[in-house]
């Protein structure tokens, strides 16, 4: 995906509200061994991007004066009731940089799985998205689970994602966490409806 963002030359917390009153976004790109660039973007159009998921966790194109660089977004802020990013961080990316990022989790094949079609059961999808750590140029945009041949009972891992070898999973030390289990339906028990009897003492007229 591609972005554009303009230099800001002005700073300060009077100078971030006047930007946001403008329809602006304060924000800062960093590090590839160069100098912290303060920027804006236009929030219309920043805030319609960061609700795709690829904005979260994929290298994005960012141009900033006419020059494009390879960026990821590391941070952003957002007001705690209005529609509006507050501040965005990019993180400038290249050949040797090596990342951890969160990336989502897509179950695919599921209406396919004989646990479905035929056994009638429900795939709880546990897990929907891992830290990881790779080389930026080589980070997925997201994970693929196929749940094609699920079968009752089945529970799948971590291993049953197939990694490539050039991504390390993260757990910080936790055992690796479970993504989907294959859940049996419940039968629903209809209880038989309690009939009323006659208070004693009562004689029926």
């Amino acid at each position: 995906m591609k972005f554009t963002a303009f230099e800001r030359n002005v700073q300060g917390t009077g100078a971030s509200r006047r930007l946001r009153d403008a329809g602006k976004t304060p924000g800062i790109v960093y590090g590839a061994g160069k100098a912290p660039v303060v920027i804006e973007l236009d929030h219309n159009a920043l805030y319609h991007a960061m609700r795709k998921e690829a904005f979260h966790s994929s290298i994005l194109e960012m141009d900033l004066g006419g020059t494009v660089e390879k960026v990821l977004l590391r941070d952003y802020q957002k007001h705690p009731y209005k529609q509006l990013v507050l501040h965005v961080d990019f993180q400038r990316v290249d050949a040797t940089t090596r990342i951890h990022k969160k990336v989502p989790v897509h179950f695919v094949g599921e209406a396919d799985a004989p646990a479905v079609k035929l056994d009638k059961c429900l795939i709880n999808h546990v897990t929907t998205e891992l830290e990881i750590e790779c080389l930026a140029e080589q980070l997925p945009e997201f994970l693929t689970l196929d749940l094609s041949k699920a079968v009752k009972g089945q529970v799948f891992g971590v291993e049953d994602l197939g990694l490539a070898a050039h991504i390390k999973l993260i757990t910080h030390g936790r055992k690796a966490p479970t993504l989907a289990t294959v859940v049996e339906p419940v039968e629903e028990v209809i209880a038989a409806p309690v009939v009323a009897e006659p208070a004693k003492g009562k004689k029926k007229k």
